[in-house]
């Protein structure tokens, strides 16, 4: 178990700090051109807001990156909230979901109304939304997540493929109300 203002965490982040690194920039290729957010600067935010998290404990690698990826997807967000405050009227922030949920949805998403619709579906399913955000924002394989959330591999493929078509549904009909 590691605090997160321990030693243990300055031993640990080194050793995932690159791969935190390709994940904020796969993160942020998926969304519209000419974001001005970088993924060294995504990164040093999401540690920055874990290391002001009191009393939170990391226990190994995996739930790491898994913390690290709901707090980067909570960046992105406030980020693209404060970017339409600022042009009002412009746009959404676009971000794609990944590669396997792209046949079934169309290939970007707002990420304010994707952030919103997570919102909605941890009303339903917390597990649900963990396995998004560790799928897809973390890039853990289903073993990975299943680890993770000490569930079985079958668990995960049933409930990404859950989310994937509560999610494709809730964005699809909030496109038409739009």
């Amino acid at each position: 178990m590691v605090a997160v203002d321990s030693p243990e965490l300055n031993r640990l982040l080194p050793e995932i700090y690159d791969e935190l690194r390709r994940l904020a920039a796969s993160a942020l290729r998926r969304e519209q051109r000419g974001h001005t957010l970088q993924p060294t600067a995504l990164v040093n935010e999401a540690y920055l807001r874990l290391a002001r998290s009191p009393g939170l404990q990391i226990f190994d690698r995996k739930q790491l990156l898994a913390l690290t990826a709901r707090v980067m997807r909570q960046v992105l967000v406030e980020h693209a909230r404060a970017r339409q405050r600022i042009k009002r009227g412009a746009s959404p922030l676009r971000v794609t979901l990944g590669e396997d949920m792209a046949a079934a949805a169309p290939p970007f998403f707002d990420l304010l109304a994707l952030d919103q619709a997570l919102e909605r579906l941890a009303k339903l399913s917390d597990q649900q939304v963990r396995i998004v955000e560790l799928r897809y924002l973390a890039g853990l394989s289903v073993e990975e997540v299943a680890e993770v959330l000490g569930v079985s591999p079958t668990t995960v493929k049933r409930d990404t493929a859950m989310a994937k078509a509560w999610l494709v549904r809730e964005l699809g009909s909030n496109a038409d109300a739009g």
